[in-house]
Order: C-alpha cells, then sequence, then structure tokens
C-alpha cells in the first residue's frame, strides 16, 4: 500500500518516456470504455505500446459512485494498478451488479477478493487522498480537455475526435512517429 507515500501515481502503460502520450479519461462503469479495453487497447499495445512509441495513461472521470469507487480500488495498490484496472474493463460483468451503492461495493469488494488482489478495501475506499486524486482527475478532464463522456482520448495534448476504433486510432498515430 502506498498510503503513506506523499504521491499517488498514475496508472500507466508503456514506456514513460514514448515520444507520443495518450491519456484516456474513462469510467469504470463506461460500457464503451470497457470495449476500447477488449477491442482497441489489446492491439494499440502490441503495435505502438509494447515497442516502446506511445504510452498511455489512464485518468479517472467517474460517470457514477459505483465507477468512483472502482477508481479507488483501482488506483489504491500501486504494484498491481494496471492489472486491477485492466481487469476490473475486461469483467466488467462480473462485478457491476446491484441496485444500491451497498449491492455494487459488495460485488466490486467480492471481484477483488476472487481475483486474490492485496486491498483492504474499506481503507481504500474511504482514503481521502486517494479519493481527491480521483476527483481532480475529472475536475481536469471537464476544465482542461471540455470533457463529457467516456472514453475520451487526448493525444499529445489534442482531442481525439474521430470515431474511437482501432483504425483511425492507429493512423493518427502514424502521423505521430
Amino acid at each position: 500500500m502506498n498510503n503513506s507515500l506523499a504521491e499517488i501515481n498514475r496508472i500507466i502503460s508503456g514506456n514513460r518516456d514514448a515520444k507520443i502520450t495518450i491519456i484516456a479519461y474513462e469510467s469504470l462503469t463506461c460500457s464503451h470504455c470497457a470495449d476500447f479495453h477488449k477491442n482497441v487497447y489489446p492491439q494499440l499495445k502490441k503495435d505502438f505500446i509494447d515497442p516502446g512509441l506511445v504510452k498511455i495513461e489512464f485518468r479517472h472521470f467517474p460517470l457514477d459512485a459505483a465507477a468512483f469507487n472502482a477508481s479507488k480500488i483501482a488506483q489504491c495498490n500501486e504494484q498491481q494498478s494496471l492489472e486491477i484496472l485492466e481487469s476490473l474493463y475486461t469483467n466488467q460483468k462480473d462485478w457491476i451488479r446491484g441496485k444500491t451503492v451497498a449491492e455494487l461495493n459488495d460485488n466490486l469488494k467480492k471481484f477483488i477478493n476472487n481475483k486474490g488482489y492485496k486491498i483492504d478495501f474499506e481503507k481504500c475506499i474511504n482514503d481521502k487522498k486517494i479519493e481527491d486524486f480521483v476527483l481532480n482527475d475529472r475536475i481536469e478532464g471537464t476544465k482542461k480537455f471540455e470533457i463529457n463522456s467516456t472514453p475520451t482520448i487526448i493525444i499529445n495534448g489534442k482531442k481525439f475526435e474521430k470515431t474511437l476504433n482501432y483504425k483511425n486510432l492507429k493512423k493518427s498515430l502514424e502521423k505521430l512517429i
């Protein structure tokens, strides 16, 4: 747990010194975000991230209480944060059930425990520093990039305005390499 550290680190995939930075504003309960992680991200990772050309920063833009709590959980264990984030998206239907925040939290907690992640669930959900970090991502996204839906992709500081699929993303990235 990194709660004693002064700084909470962003969830990043790829070479931190990559020439191209993609910022992905996402909500963990957003089905389009889950589709991005299932259908676009693996190809992006293979062709651009793994070779070191691109890094992707995942930023929080929770659209509801369930997404807000899931963001706090993803952000809680730095050694596993990327793995947890990816798992929450690829298995979204397994934990995003319940009519109340309590039911949703219970399903999220069961999911995290079943996957074997080392997280103190209650501590993470109630961690003020992580909460502020997540909320600040959302505030910054709204102010700086006028984000109003998820996922929203920013490439080297510019909002990606085309339909979000691998073909369009690949074309845009190839122009920057």
